[in-house]
């Protein structure tokens, strides 16, 4: 843990440097000048040298693709790996920074630097708001060094960057860790295809929560959308409607022609657990594997990078249930 000499602050867009404009607040371009002449009116706050890059355009996050991780992705193995940083700080919007944090931490897995993401629930320059405390609050952090690793840091937190979650839409402490059990054994050795130097592609995802009434047509419907793997929200300890014989068939067939099936629980604080109840037995007999106590945006972020990165269905499987960066594991 040294402290950043030659930090990259990537600028993706987000409430943090919006500005207003006809239609009401938007992504704005030329944040960097106004991060700087910040800096030179409070020269007293901790921060390493730094260089600026923004992906173009910047966006809000309510529009982030999977496109956007992979271009961040890519533009963090570019700086560490060719220009020499030692340290990112990447600014992203709140409405899904804590995917982006939870997606990052898995296509990253092995890097050697600190990647640390922030935000702000209002614009850089209102009065009494948290961007600059948030903004500067992370350079001091990683002025003083950081476990490399992604991280995410709002309102004074430092939280693992797979295991946040924003839990409210208006105050400043928006983000939490979600607090889940965690228990799992941990992958000894990081295999070769998921180093952070691997290209990773696209890969077409599906949550679809568990709830009263949902029929198996409307689940195959999911299932046949030609999506790689399903993200069940389980009910408690990883239940659901094991007297359905058909939604039981529909999840079996959708396995056997390739498609993961990964499980977890839609209670807050829940963790997967099929064992205890039938019901939850009968989901693991037609192949759903267990995502512990994972969030959703940790447990999509993980399908993202293991099935992107090539890997076929069933070391998916057997690796989504194994601890990889402190996601599943205390």
């Amino acid at each position: 843990m040294t402290s950043s000499q030659n930090l990259l602050v990537l600028y993706t867009g987000g409430t943090i440097g919006m500005q207003m404009s006809e239609s009401g607040l938007a992504p704005a371009s030329g944040f960097e000048a106004r991060l700087r002449a910040e800096q030179a009116a409070h020269p007293e706050r901790p921060a390493p040298a730094w260089r600026f890059a923004e992906l173009s355009p910047p966006i809000d996050s309510a529009n982030m693709r999977q496109q956007h991780w992979l271009a961040m992705r890519d533009a963090i193995v570019r700086a560490v790996d060719e220009d020499g940083v030692d340290a990112v700080l990447l600014l992203h919007g709140t409405d899904t920074l804590a995917y982006s944090a939870a997606a990052l931490s898995f296509l990253l897995l092995g890097i050697e630097v600190p990647v640390l993401l922030t935000g702000s629930m209002q614009p850089a320059g209102v009065p009494g708001g948290d961007a600059w405390p948030n903004l500067f609050g992370a350079l001091g952090l990683l002025a003083s060094g950081m476990a490399p690793g992604v991280h995410l840091y709002f309102a004074g937190q430092l939280l693992h960057g797979a295991r946040a979650s924003k839990c409210k839409s208006e105050a400043f402490d928006a983000f939490a860790d979600h607090g889940r059990p965690r228990h799992a054994e941990h992958l000894p050795s990081l295999p070769a295809a998921l180093h952070y130097r691997q290209p990773r592609r696209a890969v077409a995802l599906a949550v679809q929560p568990l709830f009263p009434g949902l029929g198996a047509a409307q689940l195959r419907a999911v299932l046949d959308s030609g999506v790689e793997a399903l993200l069940l929200e389980c009910y408690g300890s990883g239940t659901g409607p094991a007297d359905d014989a058909q939604i039981l068939a529909t999840l079996r067939e959708a396995r056997a022609r390739g498609v993961v099936l990964a499980a977890i629980s839609q209670c807050p604080q829940g963790h997967v657990e099929f064992g205890v109840y039938a019901a939850g037995s009968a989901l693991a007999g037609v192949g759903l594997v267990s995502g512990g106590g994972m969030g959703r945006e940790a447990a999509l972020g993980k399908l993202f990078g293991l099935l992107g990165a090539g890997l076929p269905a069933a070391e998916v499987e057997r690796l989504f249930t194994l601890d990889l960066c402190g996601e599943m594991a205390g």
